[in-house]
């Protein structure tokens, strides 16, 4: 049983370094700088689309917004949270659930108001 686990352990070790993995935090100062960049992007970015989920819910009008392509978005936000949970990658997870709350609200919006 053990001299199994040691096979395992060699295993995983080897799957690492064939993967080539880069270096956390990586030592290109270009590549540190957007490593850390990422993550007030991923919080940013989806509060710009605020203002329309704002803009649906203050006015209670959603005429010129299409059901089809926000529900789209909702649906790649979610999927996207389910791909960055898979590989760990917290960027993608923070700014998929951000982005997934803001549709959510503006479909929801369209849905009563439209």
């Amino acid at each position: 049983m053990a001299k199994h686990s040691q096979g395992l352990h060699h295993h995983l070790v080897r799957k690492r370094i064939h993967a080539k993995y880069e270096p956390y935090p990586h030592p290109d100062r270009w590549k540190r700088y957007v490593d850390e960049a990422i993550y007030p992007i991923g919080v940013l970015a989806p509060l710009l689309t605020v203002p329309q989920l704002l803009e649906v819910w203050i006015s209670k009008e959603a005429g010129g917004l299409s059901l089809l392509t926000w529900s789209s978005w909702t649906f790649f936000s979610a999927f996207w949270i389910v791909y960055g949970v898979m590989h760990k990658e917290k960027p993608i997870i923070i700014s998929n659930i951000a982005w997934l709350l803001i549709e959510l609200g503006v479909v929801a919006g369209i849905i009563l108001y439209n």
